[in-house]
């Protein structure tokens, strides 16, 4: 694998998990901040925050499966990296012994 390609997997990794950490970040201070500065009765901020709730753990939902499909794509090509590999490892081998 050149150093090229394993920085472009390095980067799209740390892009992912970047943005995992400002979303959960940011649920944390919005939550927060909802709670801190709520001018509705208890009940309604309980209801209000359980919908920001049900809203963040869908974006949460979303966002792992985004993250799912990332490191398949990043799997197979890998896989297609160690294939070519293997292939061209096989081509000057034979080149090699004649």
């Amino acid at each position: 694998m050149s150093d090229q390609q394993r920085q472009e997997m390095e980067d799209t990794q740390d892009d992912g998990a970047s943005r995992l950490a400002w979303f959960l970040t940011g649920a944390i201070i919005g939550v927060t901040v909802a709670i801190l500065y709520a001018p509705k009765s208890g009940k309604d901020t309980r209801q209000f925050i359980s919908e920001k709730t049900q809203q963040g753990k869908d974006a949460l939902a979303h966002t792992g499966t985004d993250i799912v499909e990332a490191g398949r794509d990043m799997f197979d090509r890998g896989r297609k990296l160690v294939e070519d590999a293997a292939e061209l490892f096989e081509r000057g081998r034979k080149l090699v012994r004649g």
